[in-house]
């Protein structure tokens, strides 16, 4: 049975492979495929959500945050716990194990910063402190897993957290960590995202693609994106189109009729 963690040291002795998941979803949302086949296949999976702390219940709350709460149909002060117990469900579904890191999302941990979307999925703040405290953490999940093969989004989309969690795994890459970096979705989705992400980030010149085959594990996706269910019309409007959306893009990465992929890209 899968299981949610909230302290390094309580983890389990080895991890085959390590997710770094801004938030509680992306992991199941780009990834979910392929967690799924690694599990099925008898090797261990952590997901780590790092923006999974709760600010005071009592907030205040910025205009911004009220504004998504509502859009989740979540009361503020039990917005985050409602979140983890979906990704509960949705990973139990994966079967992948789960780290629940105490940072606070870029809404909660700077709402004078991150007063919209086009904040949001902008520029990261220069006093912006999220950086820091990753790459201790993901320093420990290295040194605690050495082993592992880590995974950290694109940041494809340009939201601040996984721009954040991008360059943090980034730098500690260079200190031979085996990282390879996934496409985030649904935002890539999106024509021309990935394009430009690349061009930030070297593109090409730099990054190897590698498509894994999830046609035996799309179904199993679906199904535990579908546990998301206060982000579910936010990102896709209802059920029906989450379903469709993840269908066409896993189809569109593979080269032949009727099978589904998720990508990954390693540096050279």
């Amino acid at each position: 049975m899968p299981r949610h963690y909230t302290n390094l040291d309580d983890l389990a002795a080895t991890y085959d492979h390590i997710y770094l998941s801004p938030h509680i979803d992306d992991a199941a949302l780009s990834c979910g495929g392929s967690i799924a086949g690694f599990v099925g296949a008898g090797q261990s999976v952590l997901v780590v959500n790092i923006c999974a702390g709760s600010p005071p219940p009592e907030g205040p709350f910025s205009p911004f945050a009220q504004q998504l709460h509502r859009q989740w149909a979540l009361p503020p002060d039990e917005a985050v716990r409602r979140r983890i117990q979906e990704d509960i469900e949705a990973l139990e579904t994966l079967g992948a194990d789960c780290l629940l890191l105490d940072a606070l999302d870029a809404i909660y941990r700077m709402p004078d910063a991150y007063t919209g979307d086009d904040t949001l999925f902008g520029t990261v703040a220069p006093d912006d402190t999220l950086a820091d405290a990753l790459r201790g953490h993901v320093a420990a999940l290295a040194a605690r897993f050495p082993a592992a093969i880590f995974y950290a989004p694109l940041g494809v989309g340009q939201h601040v957290d996984h721009q954040v969690t991008y360059a943090a795994a980034a730098d500690l890459a260079q200190r031979g960590m085996s990282l390879a970096f996934y496409e985030d979705f649904p935002y890539v989705a999106k024509p021309t995202a990935l394009t430009e992400r690349m061009a930030k980030i070297g593109g090409a010149e730099i990054f190897l693609p590698s498509v894994t085959n999830i046609d035996a594990t799309l179904a199993r996706k679906i199904s535990a994106v579908e546990a998301y269910a206060s982000q579910i019309g936010t990102l896709f409007g209802d059920l029906a189109a989450m379903a469709s959306s993840i269908t066409a893009y896993a189809e569109g990465l593979r080269p032949e009729a009727g099978t589904y992929g998720e990508r990954i890209w390693m540096r050279r």
